[in-house]
């Protein structure tokens, strides 16, 4: 089978190892010339997360991964997606699988990404997404972990998720395209809270924020048409609950050096996705307070020039034990 992954980042660079290195299959690796990413692998044949497996190939020629691929598995920054469907739908793709294997929600629109894909032309029965648990760092160690596979065509979700298990990864079925899109992309935002309470030295109130946290994600994707339970899956509180508690998540990260006034300065993707989430909540009328507070963090405490960041993030957070006394279910 060849696999041709689009976006040679951390993920990235991670999917094309997995196909190549344990599935054994012929793997294109594509990333922009130029690209830091891309320039690193190119000269080194490996970067911080893997070494390029002999059955990868490595390329900046866009038409030459595109066209090769029985299957395209794009990782790239969520935002990026729209413009980047825009390249890779000047080439054949009508009959090829295009598997999403990145979190988020376009900020712009506040559109699932395989709706982005809808939108640029990709019939919805060769769209499939691939998320869930699990940190590069761990995999390459050989730690396994449980993922899931969706799609709202059945026999594409089966065929891609039977095809790509190994010991190293299990997958599931996702039956909720909605609920597993919102559920994966929610996932970031709750680790910037989880963060800013490890900054702050709240740690023991992380396990309220996931109970509540995945209470309003339920919440939102019940009103977007999805099940109130795919909160609870490995899209969403599986995911979470690795998260939490990484050393390696960005979102985490992010979220405890904004405690400290201090700028993460690798992608995460929680940021964007909480201003996508908030115009969701707005939509919707759903309330979403855990996210809110994020947005907020995020975007209009300046905790950075005030220099007094934990002091800022907390006082968002502890903002929502003001909120009226409500039954929990």
């Amino acid at each position: 089978m060849k696999i041709s992954v689009l976006g040679c980042g951390r993920w990235g660079s991670f999917i094309a190892w997995y196909q190549a290195t344990v599935l054994k299959n012929e793997v294109i690796s594509w990333g922009p010339e130029g690209d830091y990413s891309y320039e690193v692998l190119k000269s080194t044949g490996k970067n911080e997360y893997v070494t390029l497996d002999k059955n990868i190939t490595l390329t900046c020629d866009l038409k030459l991964a595109v066209e090769s691929a029985d299957i395209i598995i794009i990782s790239i920054s969520s935002q990026g997606l729209r413009g980047f469907m825009q390249r890779v739908t000047e080439f054949n793709v009508a009959d090829k699988p295009i598997v999403l294997c990145m979190k988020g929600i376009e900020e712009s629109t506040g559109k699932r990404l395989s709706e982005v894909l809808e939108e640029s032309g990709i019939a919805s029965d060769k769209i499939a997404v691939w998320v869930g648990p699990g940190h590069i760092q761990a995999f390459t160690q050989g730690i396994p972990n449980c993922m899931v596979i969706d799609s709202s065509d059945e026999s594409l979700k089966r065929r891609l998720a039977d095809g790509f298990k190994s010991n190293l990864i299990r997958f599931y079925y996702g039956n909720d395209l909605v609920g597993t899109e919102i559920g994966a992309a929610a996932k970031n935002v709750l680790g910037i809270a989880a963060g800013v309470l490890d900054g702050s030295g709240y740690v023991s109130l992380k396990g309220p924020l996931m109970a509540r946290g995945a209470s309003e994600v339920g919440r939102l994707i019940s009103a977007m048409g999805g099940q109130f339970q795919s909160a609870y899956g490995l899209a969403h509180l599986g995911d979470y609950e690795t998260t939490l508690f990484s050393e390696y998540s960005h979102n985490r990260r992010y979220g405890e050096m904004m405690a400290h006034g201090a700028k993460f300065e690798k992608l995460a993707e929680g940021v964007m996705t909480a201003k996508a989430m908030k115009r969701l909540g707005d939509k919707y009328g759903v309330d979403l307070p855990i996210t809110n507070a994020v947005y907020e963090a995020c975007f209009l405490s300046h905790v950075f020039e005030s220099g007094n960041g934990a002091k800022n993030c907390m006082d968002i957070i502890l903002k929502l034990f003001e909120r009226e006394t409500k039954s929990e279910f």
